[in-house]
């Protein structure tokens, strides 16, 4: 038996904000769509060329305020051909939250929090 990793779900607050946000930083575009009859929720799967893996945003209508997070010891992790390029692109935007120059790592958050590693591909 085998299993391949499909997609990741993260709930957001303001879906055209996050769909923005995550092609801004990591060019990844919509590549389908679900939405519920009655208008309870939207689900969106963003993904690019580089994978067939998705993160899917999911907006629930009748969620009010923030997600908790909890500690926000999870993430997901993202590697980049050009590890310096990618670092100034999201300090321009003002995403980064943390930094690991000793790992060579950083961490960006989105707009409700989630954070998102940035790691150089290996050489």
């Amino acid at each position: 038996m085998k299993f391949k990793m499909f997609h990741e779900n993260y709930n957001v607050q303001n879906l055209q904000k996050s769909i923005d946000f995550y092609h801004e930083a990591f060019g990844l575009t919509e590549v389908r769509r679900k939405e519920a009859k009655d208008g309870s929720y939207i689900l969106v799967y963003l993904s690019n060329e580089e994978s067939d893996f998705c993160l899917e945003l999911t907006w629930l209508k009748e969620k009010e305020g923030p997600y908790d997070l909890g500690d926000c010891e999870f993430h997901l992790a993202f590697e980049t051909d050009d590890y310096e390029a990618a670092h100034a692109k999201h300090e321009a935007m003002g995403c980064i939250c943390f930094e690991n120059p000793d790992m060579g790592i950083y961490f960006v958050s989105d707009p409700d929090g989630y954070w998102l590693e940035v790691v150089p591909a290996k050489k």
